[in-house]
């Protein structure tokens, strides 16, 4: 069946600008290069009621200008008259966050400054960097409450500035498999849906009789957002329905990262994307376990995307993903925080002999990722009072219940692993085990890639990407199943265990753009090393959202090579997570339940502050019983066994086509048309804000000092050959400064340990299977502590290092001459007088040097430059910019006039 030519639909509404008369709001919004236009109505003179009026028109330039001046005009207070105006500038912003209503009137959230964090196929996302809170109802009518400004400090208490990202063109809220697939849909599926539809569109080319239905055409396509990671959704709930879907920008809370890879100049860029869930979201002890819907605390779905940057299109571009997931055990379980102890007692809240909590929970796993699903359980195992091992009991019970009805091929799969014990013992390397749990993790799920494999990896077949899983399509292969790690908090285990899996699925990414030979990746080199910091980056912002500090341990800390002054950090965000668990998460809490919309307020109810507790709120069934319950052997949604081991979600099917918004397009419109999207042609655009993207890291970073070093990504360095020492803190930036700048000249002490994944003879060579090698993670020591010659032919650096070739101790007799000749030559030169050069013709080498000026310049030496001269061309044009910036124009040429006509074709017609 043949694929339709898709793209993903760019939101036309990208800069807005409030204007404010005493009746009402006007809010102007437009695309990028000002030629499109939509107007909303918001009306102030309600006190308590929202009324937004969208046209639903798309106004042109001068058409927005006549509106807005007519409104001005309408609204003076004298009829011509011109000091005051009666339609005024109130903000200018980039985006709507919401509606919100408290006590009294209602509020308009607008995003007023942007950062861009992010590039995927030339789809920008961005990060908000400031917000403003507009009060709707004018002051005449206003109803003032007592504990309005409260509820208002409680709201403004979740920094909407502090990781909340969007996109005007991609999806934030799903996969890039799922968004990739989407646009992948049959062609006959896309025309059904688009007679389905039925929408107007804006057709610029409908006046040269080019009819968007033409075989010329292009489906923009836009699903509905996934709804458990966009935050706003309750905010914008309120005018859903009334206007268009540019004004609805869906805002997802997290973490956004991009790094650079540079593989010998290509660049492939590293993304890391974290969504968390909003539901039953909250603070570290005030939410644990699961409420009645299936919705796990702290449930964060983390997405790693590589892609080629060369090539910026979703049709043509290669683009690989792995999608990893974290939350709390899914049971009904608490900790009571009263006691004031570091480590309150586990408590299971009710009992659950069905399931049926995790019922919901895997339900909701398998529609959306397929199977198999995996479950990564980091708790204790072996204490000498129970505390961890009471969730793994009971979560071992769950999994047990719920695998006797699935069929076998798609049970859940169950990997306990205490890494606690292992981590205190000697004897056992904790990245050794993890890095065997993440490959047989990944070759069972698979990972997804939008391009077959190539013709290399037939040729030359590898045993490891052979035993593969995933689903194989003709377009290159998807992710089925997903790994769901957790322990007790779901912050410093879990971030190593998914970074070792992201690293092992890394090698899989890298292998199959045809990037490496072989799907392998060893500790200590640059490609490991930014993929770490990026994930320590990822994991420090995710542990400060829940934990309220950051990681405490961390990679560095698994591999134990974090210098001493480590230890002392992680007491200090030992102390600061308890202190924030403690006097700060009950407000955090009450923010949240109040941004999200779990608590509403109303006159005649309990205030937020007044509650004992919020269990009520998150648990829906104790308000009022459910009419309908899930079957206890049956605990699936209906299809979903059908399409395994494929998700339910990414499937075609009449329920998920019901879904998508699907128009057709002229290739050339813009709201299809990437191209004008990141280039902007027709705008006057300056370098900074072409190129703003804020990189976490680059390889640059990483890069070996030295030239005659293998430059590589991929290949593994001591940190004394790297431009960023691994053992380095990342926050100290002076001490990474003074390291860089002594790091040539200064040797590394004799006892230093040189942290490497395997030995100095095996990085060399690849006699063995690579397959087969463990990969090392603990450090090797130099022993050359006896031998002070070494010591001494370490400080002075060979000239292979410092230039990249070996100089030979003498030169050979030729070079010698032809030195001597040339030097000869330039004194030869220099002596010569430039005024009686015409009569000193008796030296033999007058004939020979006549040296010729290369550039425009008609002296140009190393001892004076004399400046070229300007044409009579040149001239006129600058006396005529110099009279432009007098006011006096110069009367436009005929060619001048061609040049215009030309241009507004190419443009507006």
């Amino acid at each position: 069946m043949p694929v339709a030519a898709a793209a993903p639909l760019i939101s036309s509404v990208q800069k807005l600008v409030l204007y404010e008369t005493r009746a009402r709001y006007f809010l102007v919004g437009s695309n990028p290069a000002e030629t499109k236009y939509r107007v909303l109505k918001i009306d102030r003179t309600e006190p308590k009621d929202l009324v937004v009026i969208d046209d639903k028109h798309v106004y042109t330039q001068q058409e927005v200008r006549e509106l807005l001046g007519r409104l001005d005009l309408g609204n003076r207070t004298k009829m011509g008259q011109k000091g005051s105006s009666g339609l005024s500038r109130a903000v200018s912003a980039f985006g709507i966050v919401g509606f919100v209503r408290f006590l009294e009137g209602y509020y308009i959230v607008l995003i007023t400054k942007r950062r861009k964090m992010a590039d995927i196929g030339g789809h920008a996302i961005y990060k908000i960097e400031d917000t403003n809170m507009v009060y709707i109802p004018n002051d005449s009518v206003r109803v003032s409450h007592p504990d309005e400004a409260r509820y208002l400090r409680i709201f403004q208490n979740v920094d909407l500035s502090s990781n909340f990202y969007f996109s005007y063109s991609y999806d934030l809220s799903h996969s890039l498999q799922y968004n990739l697939t989407v646009l992948r849909m049959p062609l006959e599926t896309l025309k059904t849906e688009t007679a389905q539809t039925g929408q107007e569109s804006f057709d610029i080319f409908e006046d040269e009789g080019l009819s968007t239905q033409g075989g010329s055409g292009v489906f923009g396509i836009c699903s509905k957002p996934y709804e458990k990671y966009v935050w706003n959704a309750k905010l914008l709930d309120a005018v859903r329905a009334a206007v268009h879907r540019d004004w609805l920008l869906c805002i997802i809370h997290g973490f956004c990262g991009q790094s650079k890879l540079l593989i010998y100049g290509r660049p492939i860029y590293v993304t890391l994307i974290a969504r968390r869930s909003s539901k039953f979201a909250g603070t570290r002890f005030l939410k644990r376990g699961a409420n009645c819907e299936g919705d796990v605390a702290n449930e964060v779905e983390t997405e790693q995307i590589l892609y080629d940057a060369s090539v910026m299109s979703f049709s043509a571009g290669s683009y690989s993903s792995y999608v990893q997931v974290r939350g709390s055990v899914p049971l009904y379980w608490s900790q009571d925080i009263s006691t004031m102890m570091p480590k309150p007692p586990i408590t299971l809240d009710q009992a659950d002999p069905y399931a049926h909590v995790a019922a919901l929970h895997f339900d909701q796993m398998l529609q959306r990722f397929g199977s198999p699903i995996i479950i990564l359980n980091l708790v204790k195992e072996r204490e000498k009072r129970k505390h961890e091992r009471i969730l793994s009991e009971e979560l071992v019970a769950a999994v047990t219940y719920l695998n006797q009805f699935l069929p076998p091929e798609h049970a859940i799969i169950y990997i306990p692993w205490d890494m606690a014990k292992y981590t205190k013992s000697k004897l056992c390397n904790v990245l050794d085990r993890l890095n065997v749990i993440a490959e047989s993790v990944v070759k069972k799920t698979g990972f997804f890639v939008n391009r077959p494999d190539f013709f290399c990896s037939i040729l030359r077949p590898d045993e490891k990407w052979n035993e593969l899983g995933g689903c194989v399509v003709s377009t290159g292969r998807l992710q089925t199943g997903v790994l769901r790690t957790n322990c007790v908090d779901c912050l410093d285990r879990t971030n190593t265990a998914q970074f070792m899996v992201g690293k092992c699925a890394l090698a899989y990414q890298l292998y199959s753009l045809g990037l490496i030979d072989k799907p392998n990746l060893q500790f200590d080199t640059d490609a490991v090393r930014l993929f770490e910091e990026l994930y320590e980056d990822h994991g420090d912002t995710l542990s400060l959202q829940y934990g309220g500090s950051q990681l405490v341990h961390r990679v560095k800390t698994y591999r134990k090579i974090a210098p001493w002054t480590q230890h002392s950090k992680d007491i200090m965000q030992t102390l600061s997570r308890y202190y924030s668990n403690a006097f700060s998460d009950a407000d955090r809490q009450d923010s949240i339940n109040l941004f999200l919309g779990v608590f509403k307020p109303a006159e005649g109810k309990p205030h937020l502050w007044e509650l004992p507790t919020d269990f009520y709120l998150h648990h829906k069934n104790t308000l009022s019983l459910s009419h309908t319950r899930k079957s206890y052997t049956y605990w699936w949604t209906a299809g979903v066994l059908k399409y395994l081991p494929l998700p339910f979600d990414e499937v075609t099917c009449a329920e998920n086509r019901c879904k998508l918004t699907v128009k057709k397009f002229h290739k050339y419109e813009e709201e299809i048309d990437i191209h004008n999207e990141f280039f902007r042609p027709y705008e006057l655009s300056s370098f900074d804000e072409t190129f703003c993207l804020a990189m976490t890291n680059s390889t640059r970073d990483f890069m070996p000092k030295n030239v005659g070093i293998d430059p590589s990504p991929f290949t593994v360095r001591k940190p004394d050959e790297t431009g960023k020492s691994v053992l380095g803190n990342k926050n100290n930036r002076e001490e990474t400064v003074l390291q860089r700048k002594t790091a040539a000249s200064a040797p590394p002490p004799p006892s230093e340990e040189a942290v490497s994944s395997s030995s100095e003879d095996d990085s060399g060579t690849d006699k063995e299977d690579e397959g087969a090698v463990s990969q090392r993670s603990t450090p090797v020591k130099v022993t050359d502590t006896g031998d002070s010659t070494k010591i001494t032919e370490n400080v002075v650096q060979s000239t292979k290092d410092v230039y990249g070739v070996n100089l030979s101790d003498i030169p050979s007799e030729d070079d010698l001459t032809i030195y001597a000749r040339f030097v000869q030559l330039g004194q030869s030169q220099h002596k010569q007088d430039k005024g009686s050069q015409q009569f000193c013709s008796k030296h033999p080498l007058d004939k020979v040097i006549n040296l010729i000026p290369i550039s425009s310049f008609s002296q140009d030496n190393i001892y004076e430059v004399q400046p070229p001269r300007a044409d009579w061309k040149s001239i006129e044009i600058f006396h005529a910019h110099i009279q432009a910036g007098r006011g006096i124009m110069q009367p436009l040429g005929k060619d001048d006039f061609l040049m215009y006509r030309e241009y507004i074709r190419n443009r507006y017609m």
